[in-house]
């Protein structure tokens, strides 16, 4: 089902965050959000997810207004792993997965194991939360999110506390979901992964979407140069790009 924002706009305080953000997001592929810091990225994430409410325009998930939902219901379809994800105790691995089956109300054993098996932590299962690491610790929270089994997996900074060889495992588990028909969405900040391994990006700046394409267009040099005021080239070839600041 499709995930469609309508002429979002919202305002935090004073500020205005997000301004007439109007995008229709495709089931089986995997969207970045890009953008400077203070673009609007995370917010438009949590509006998107129906954690937050905008003060115009609105989200249809499969044509429903998102906001109309139930909350077991929207909890069902839309699996958020938020930038920052606090834990009121310290539990196993397996049973942080396991509370991704909550809006289900089963106990949903074979999705807890293919999560875990999707994030590499299996052999962990019973490993308290505590004696992870930052990394091993966010993958568990994604696992969380995939024992759900969700339409769509939006993600804040998935990858932000993992080393290079567990950001590649995640983004290949994230890549198995939108292969299997599910969206996925991620807030990125390495332009790079987003160049390698998104099929279509949205740049944002100062609360405006002033991109919307595949990587090699949303992220064009002429982009990154109006928005992250800085010169820079992309080098390699298509799927294996590094980005070399001028």
């Amino acid at each position: 089902m499709t995930l469609e924002a309508r002429e979002l706009s919202i305002r935090l305080g004073d500020v205005t965050v997000l301004r007439q953000i109007a995008a229709s997001l495709r089931p089986g592929e995997i969207t970045a959000i890009c953008g400077p810091n203070g673009a609007g990225k995370s917010t438009l994430l949590s509006v998107l997810a129906g954690l937050l409410e905008p003060d115009h325009g609105q989200v249809l998930l499969g044509g429903i207004a998102i906001a109309e939902m139930a909350p077991n219901e929207r909890a069902r379809q839309v699996g958020y792993l938020p930038q920052h994800g606090e834990l009121a105790w310290d539990m196993s691995v397996r049973h942080l997965a396991a509370l991704g089956r909550l809006p289900h109300g089963d106990a949903g054993e074979k999705q807890i194991e293919a999560a875990l098996e999707a994030v590499h932590l299996t052999d962990f299962a019973y490993r308290p939360i505590s004696t992870l690491s930052g990394g091993e610790r966010a993958r568990a929270l994604l696992a969380r999110v995939f024992a759900t089994d969700p339409a769509w997996v939006l993600a804040d900074e998935p990858l932000a506390a993992l080393d290079f060889y567990h950001q590649h495992e995640v983004l290949a588990a994230l890549r198995a979901a939108a292969g299997q028909g599910r969206g996925v969405l991620l807030v990125l900040h390495d332009l790079s992964l987003a160049m390698n391994h998104a099929d279509r990006v949205l740049v944002l700046d100062k609360g405006e979407l002033v991109a919307d394409a595949p990587p090699e267009e949303a992220l064009s040099e002429e982009t990154i140069m109006q928005v992250w005021r800085m010169p820079a080239r992309w080098m390699g070839e298509p799927g294996a790009r590094a980005l070399s600041i001028c």
